[in-house]
């Protein structure tokens, strides 16, 4: 559990961040589950294929982010707590932000659930405007995301290549050299050509044809669309890991502060 507390100190925010799940993640992105929905629509099958609490899906599901479209749900799931919807909008443009630049590397997040637990408010509405409740709610959501143990995910593309049989060798070898993954290979019928389905990460993708085609004296003819996301494996905290070496490169890149942000730069104590 994380809390935050305001500029003024005199509001705190409790939150804690958890994975929505691949299958979750791939219905928002489709458009099977909206923030235009009916919210008891939503509970309803939120509950019944997910197991989710009916109130928590329901009118209690905040926000979708980024654009209000995207994988990154925002829950309400204090009980009891005075003023919430007055800070309502001040959490949501704060998440909105969250999700647009995470905190590893400022990309977009992807597949997560934040949970708020409880909230402890100024009695005066003047003390808790938006000026203290979203710079607050962000450092929160920040370290809510550096605490659950956060992963990166690459691109993917599906690649379907055609070519004849005597050159399969130099697609395999092409394949090998770049992470590609080969699914499944079937043979044109009535042509001496194959054709091959692999998937291929879009950062390998870069000058990929150029170097098939010499690979198989022009004989090959990929074509590559985008077919899902994949995690990273390791941790990006773990010294030596690829995730921690792409992370340093796109912040070198960015021109952020060097290495991956300390928690206590968000995170806040009694």
């Amino acid at each position: 559990m994380c809390m935050s507390k305001s500029p003024n100190k005199h509001n705190r925010i409790y939150a804690k961040a958890l994975p929505l799940g691949e299958e979750l993640t791939v219905d928002i992105e489709k458009g099977t589950i909206t923030a235009r929905d009916d919210p008891k629509d939503r509970a309803k099958y939120l509950s019944e294929k997910y197991n989710w609490d009916k109130t928590e899906a329901g009118t209690k599901l905040w926000n979708f982010a980024p654009d209000n479209i995207g994988p990154n749900l925002l829950v309400d799931a204090t009980k009891g707590v005075q003023y919430m919807s007055e800070i309502r909008d001040s959490m949501q443009a704060a998440w909105q932000w969250v999700a647009k630049e995470g905190a590893l590397t400022e990309e977009a997040m992807r597949g997560i659930r934040l949970n708020l637990h409880d909230c402890v408010l100024h009695a005066d509405a003047i003390h808790r405007g938006g000026g203290q409740i979203i710079p607050t709610a962000r450092r929160l959501f920040y370290a809510c995301e550096l605490t659950a143990e956060p992963r990166l995910q690459e691109p993917i593309f599906l690649c379907e290549i055609t070519a004849p049989m005597e050159v399969m060798g130099g697609i395999y070898n092409c394949l090998n050299q770049r992470r590609g993954t080969i699914v499944e290979e079937e043979q044109v019928i009535g042509t001496p050509l194959n054709l091959v389905r692999c998937y291929l990460p879009v950062s390998e993708s870069f000058g990929f044809t150029a170097h098939l085609r010499g690979l198989t004296q022009g004989q090959a003819f990929p074509q590559c669309v985008f077919d899902h996301w994949q995690t990273i494996t390791g941790s990006p905290f773990e010294a030596g890991s690829k995730s921690q070496d792409i992370i340093f490169k796109i912040r070198q890149r960015k021109g952020l502060k060097e290495g991956i942000p300390p928690l206590d730069d968000y995170l806040d104590k009694l």
